[in-house]
Order: C-alpha cells, then sequence, then structure tokens
C-alpha cells in the first residue's frame, strides 16, 4: 500500500480488504482498492480507478454504519443498517439494500431523497473530478498517483454510464434479477448471459422478457468472456463468482453449462482471485431441475465451484399456481422440491434453494402447503436448503411482514424474503 497527500486529500492506492466475504454490520471492503479520504467522504475506487463505495464522515451522514455501493451494473445501492432489528432474520444480512429502482421491499426506506446522501453522490461524481483534473498538471506526481487520479478525473457520470452500456452491449442483455443466494457475495458476480427467455414465462412474474426460452452458443458464450476481460481488465482480480444467466439456464445442454462454467474459471483466472472461495449462481424451473440426471450433479460437485441452484416453484398449491398463471403442476413443484433436499443432503459443494411468492391475497392452501414442505414433512432442523418468500407487491407490507414472519418461525429450513436487485 502507498499513501499520499493531495492538498485536503489523503490517498492510500493498492490497500487490501478481506478476501472472504462476510456476515457483518458496518461496511467491509473487499479485494484489493484505493482509497480518498476529504474531510466529508471516504471513497473507495475499484483497480480500474472507478468509484465503487461511498461512506459520509460528517454528522449530517445519516448513520455512521451505512455507505452507498455502485453495482457493475451502475445502479447506487444505499446500505441501511439502523434501527430496524429484524433486518438479519428477515434477510439473512445484517443491512437492507435500499435501490434507486422499483422493486419488492418490504421496507419503505428512501435514503436517495436525503439531502446528504445527494450531496455525497454530487460531489463524487461531478465536484471531486472535476477538482482533481485541475490539480494534476504542474504536479511533480509519482506515476501511480498520477495515473489513479487521472482515472480518478473521468470518474464522472457519464464515463461511469457509457461503462455501463458496454456491459450491456457485451451480454447483449442487462440482468433483470439475480439469484437470492448472490447475497452470499454482496451481488459481486460476474454474469455470462447463456440463455435468453424463460421456459415458463408466469403471468405474475415482473422482471422476465416474456421471450421464449433459447440457449445461446459457446461461441457466443466465449465472446461474452472476451468483452468481460477486457472491460473489467486489472479489476477482475476482484471476483471470484459468476452467474450463468438468465432466468432458467439449468434449461440448457449440461455440457454447456460446464464449458461456460470452466471456461468462466480459467479466463477470469478465479484461481488468482483476491478474493477466495469461488461460488456459481444459477436459475432453474421445476422441468428443468427433475430433468437434470444424477451424473449433471455428479459433475458439478467436481467444479473449483461452491454452486448455488435457485428453483422458481411459487406454490405447491394448485389453485395458486392456476391463480399465478404458472403453467406447471403442484405435485411437479412438490418433486422438485423434495429432490433438491436429496441433493443438498449428498453434494456438500452444492445448494438447492427456492422460491415461493408472499401476499395476502393468495388462497389459504398455498400457506398450508408451504407449511407442509417447510415444517410437518421434516423432522428437525435442516441448515441447508434456504427458503425465499418474494413479495408480490408492496401494499399492505405490515400483513406480508406478519405473514412472513410466522411462517419463518415455524419452518424447518433457513427461511429469508427476496428481495428483487437487478445487476
Amino acid at each position: 500500500m502507498s499513501s499520499y497527500h493531495l492538498d485536503d486529500l489523503q490517498i492510500s492506492l493498492n490497500r487490501r480488504g478481506a478476501s472472504r466475504y462476510q456476515k457483518v454490520s458496518y461496511p467491509v471492503h473487499y479485494g484489493i482498492y484505493s482509497e480518498i479520504r476529504s474531510a466529508q467522504y471516504t471513497l473507495c475506487y475499484n483497480r480500474n480507478g472507478l468509484i465503487t463505495t461511498i461512506q459520509g464522515r460528517n454528522q449530517d451522514w445519516p448513520h455512521p454504519a451505512e455507505w452507498l455501493k455502485r453495482t457493475l451494473g451502475n445502479d447506487w445501492v444505499y446500505y441501511f443498517s439502523g434501527n430496524y432489528s429484524n433486518i438479519f432474520d428477515a434477510l439473512g444480512e445484517y443491512y437492507l439494500p435500499c435501490f434507486p429502482y422499483p422493486s419488492n421491499s418490504l421496507w419503505n426506506r428512501n435514503p436517495f431523497a436525503e439531502p446528504e446522501v445527494h450531496k455525497a453522490l454530487e460531489y463524487t461524481l461531478d465536484q471531486l473530478p472535476a477538482q482533481v483534473s485541475k490539480r494534476i498538471p504542474g504536479r511533480d506526481l509519482e506515476p501511480e498517483l498520477k495515473d489513479f487520479l487521472t482515472a480518478v478525473a473521468g470518474t464522472n457520470r457519464t464515463r461511469l454510464w457509457e461503462r455501463s452500456c458496454k456491459l450491456f452491449s457485451i451480454l447483449k442483455s442487462r440482468v433483470s434479477v439475480l439469484p437470492p443466494d448472490a447475497r452470499h457475495v454482496d451481488y459481486d458476480v460476474l454474469p455470462v448471459i447463456i440463455a435468453d427467455g424463460c421456459v415458463y414465462n408466469c403471468g405474475f412474474c415482473s422482471v422476465k422478457t416474456g421471450q421464449a426460452f433459447q440457449a445461446r452458443s459457446r461461441r457466443d458464450v466465449q465472446e461474452q468472456i472476451r468483452g468481460l476481460c477486457s472491460l473489467l481488465g486489472p479489476d477482475l482480480k476482484n471476483y471470484n463468482a459468476l452467474f450463468l444467466g438468465q432466468h432458467d439456464a439449468l434449461n440448457c445442454d449440461p455440457d454447456n453449462i460446464e464449458y461456460a462454467a470452466l471456461r468462466a474459471y480459467e479466463a477470469f483466472d478465479f484461481a488468482g482471485s483476491a478474493m477466495r472461495d469461488p461460488s456459481l449462481y444459477l436459475f432453474a424451473g421445476a422441468d428443468s431441475f427433475l430433468n437434470c440426471k444424477e451424473s449433471f450433479f455428479q459433475r458439478c460437485r467436481q467444479w473449483p465451484y461452491r454452486t448455488f441452484i435457485n428453483i422458481g416453484l411459487e406454490s405447491t398449491d394448485q389453485n395458486t399456481l392456476d391463480q399465478l398463471k404458472k403453467p406447471v403442476s403442484a405435485r411437479k413443484n412438490q418433486e422438485a422440491f423434495q429432490r433438491a433436499q436429496e441433493i443438498n443432503e449428498r453434494f456438500d459443494t452444492i445448494e438447492i434453494t427456492s422460491n415461493f411468492v408472499l401476499d395476502p391475497g393468495l388462497p389459504d392452501n398455498h400457506w398450508s402447503a408451504f407449511q407442509d414442505l417447510t415444517r410437518h414433512s421434516l423432522k428437525h432442523y435442516y441448515p441447508k436448503g434456504t427458503v425465499y418468500l418474494s413479495p408480490l407487491s408492496r401494499t399492505r407490507r405490515k400483513d406480508q411482514m406478519r405473514i412472513f414472519s410466522r411462517l419463518k418461525r415455524l419452518s424447518r429450513r433457513p427461511t429469508y424474503l427476496y428481495l428483487l436487485q437487478r445487476l
């Protein structure tokens, strides 16, 4: 690590943060990053000199344990950690992510309307780049410091948006929702799209495209990987997690899934990452999961990842599935859930999780069927095979939280809310 002063700015280059993701209620910086401290803010930048996090240092900042983080898709997410004692019970994390776009959160919190948050973004994206660009000329600066400051001077709103557009161009898509299990790596995943569209295109769904399912070619996958390597460059060192998208990647040919997983691992050099314990994330439907042969999971356990496969079941009550316009039978969803638990017990590097819907207006049998799966059919608590409940809307939030709390208390599987987060 190298430290410098530039007028009122304290600058630290190539700091080493944590090498494993942690469940804590305060900001943790991961991998290799650089930092600028002003009188008002602590700003962290990735290895390309692009802003990643903002934390206030003044008394006007909402809470000393809260911070802003910029995603790969150029969204700012505010991490709220104060006052709500039930956040960890509800989400499995010690913070509440607040998004600048519509989601299904049951918390009515909008930090982006607060003057100090707006002021922090304005300083970081507008004022600081302009100030730094004026301070560089005529200074006798160390080469590494000059390179960093030049990058900071160019880190304005336009440049960041252009980089995110390049990401979407590489993927030929935008990731509209990430699997809930990606919370284990703070959603710091590299996306590679191996299929577009969806098998079911359920009537209730707000994040899917409506397109029919279509797998992508290996050539397309390879082009994405090359594009991501070029876009991220030195900052690839800070990633160790892969999302194979989009909405039902498990429906692809198993050989192509393996090709994408292993090719990405090699090209992204996850073995040499500053972050330890590589992980892989996929979505699945009941049919694609049940159609997976035993040999697929045997191969999967040999991959250099801990693999999370999230199945969108929504319900095991037929009336509820009909109401949701989900074209799959309750019996098939029940079979998928039971098989998921068998896989969880037999494969230590694979975890199958599942999604169910949450809404006060659903039929009573939806709740009884849920309890049959998560309590009555189990003899004791199982720490693996997390069950997520996804609110369908933000109406009647108190009723939804009351229902969730009761189901979680009775469940013999880890049970959390699923907040829809994009990339």
